[in-house]
């Protein structure tokens, strides 16, 4: 391992210390924390060529122990939301905490994006990091064992997901990071423009979890197949936006999945900066960052809602309840692993 890499970051409340790592490949340079194994920083050049750096985070741990909002984090067991916190696998029925009103968030208030991550292997332009989690962790059964690398190929971060299990549990893991593609202290995204290569999306009940059905994004706000400003559409009147607070659904990206296939395309104007999100897995999560309440990232910048949007490629919400949706229960006999890559150019 390259030593000169890594550095101290601070020590979380529990007394556990925190690293942080650079990468660079001469094109894109980031920086990753072992806390919640979260990307703090992506440093993108502009059209001018000077570096921008293009995500939300912090200065210190105890902002990221103590703040809501999992910035950059990777989100597990389950991302996302389960109804009640309550699902039966092989018979058997469990209760799950219940962190997000009646429902249960991103793997409870102790996910994995609140946990120290091991790191596993590291070189200049990629780092791995790993994590245990015992069978009954957050109630969850099965032990499973994950891992995450973070690697810079040209133009691209590559974030390749892999775990194991020794007994069947639902398993859905993605990256939390808020883009602002204008620069991460840039204030609102709402001039900024995505494409969505999603032609359906997943309805969802006041609590956020889905109804059920799949329906199609033709003639509501959810249609973002051709380049449309966040803001164009996010404060419609539809029911949909009102429960969200803006966009927070899940949309079912188009083509076979275990495939990769693009997702997503945002740019900033001001700096020309686009991104390319490609996926294998089924859905992803557009958010706006609705819930983000005021508060002070890195060097002082001043975030609030809707200043970064979140790409989180995922299982669909609630996956573990509803058996139409793509399975997402990991099995002993079988490990995961799943790519999501960011690709940035100019326009």
């Amino acid at each position: 391992m390259n030593e000169s890499q890594r550095r101290t970051f601070g020590v979380t409340p529990a007394g556990e210390p925190v690293e942080a790592v650079t990468l660079s490949n001469g094109v894109l340079s980031c920086e990753v924390l072992t806390y919640g194994a979260s990307l703090r920083r992506l440093i993108v050049p502009d059209r001018a060529g000077n570096p921008v750096d293009v995500v939300l985070g912090y200065d210190e741990i105890e902002t990221y122990c103590t703040l809501g909002g999992h910035f950059g984090a990777v989100c597990g067991r389950f991302a996302n939301r389960i109804a009640a916190g309550r699902f039966t696998l092989d018979g058997k029925t469990y209760q799950l905490e219940l962190n997000n009103g009646k429902n249960h968030l991103h793997g409870g208030a102790k996910g994995f994006s609140k946990r120290v991550w091991e790191i596993a292997a590291l070189r200049e332009d990629a780092v791995t990091l790993a994590l245990d989690s015992p069978d009954g962790d957050a109630n969850y059964p099965g032990h499973v064992k994950v891992r995450i690398t973070y690697a810079l190929e040209g133009s691209s971060l590559r974030l390749t997901y892999e775990a194991e299990t020794d007994a069947a549990t639902p398993l859905n893991l993605t990256n939390h990071t808020y883009f602002n593609l204008a620069g991460h202290d840039s204030g609102s995204v709402a001039d900024q423009i995505v494409r969505l290569y999603c032609s359906a999306y997943t309805p969802a009940d006041e609590g956020s979890i889905p109804t059920g059905a799949v329906e199609p994004v033709e003639g509501t706000p959810f249609d973002l197949r051709q380049p449309t400003a966040i803001g164009a559409h996010i404060d419609d009147d539809n029911a949909q936006l009102r429960n969200g607070k803006g966009y927070d659904h899940n949309l079912v990206v188009d083509g076979e999945p275990g495939a990769m296939r693009p997702a997503a395309w945002a740019k900033s104007d001001k700096t020309g900066i686009t991104l390319t999100c490609e996926t294998d897995l089924p859905g992803m999560q557009f958010y706006t960052g609705n819930g983000v309440s005021p508060r002070t990232g890195k060097g002082g910048a001043q975030y609030a809602p809707r200043h970064g949007f979140c790409l989180e490629t995922q299982f669909y919400p609630n996956s573990p309840n509803t058996p139409a949706f793509p399975s997402c229960i990991l099995c002993p006999d079988k490990a995961f692993e799943s790519t999501t890559r960011f690709t940035f150019g100019l326009a």
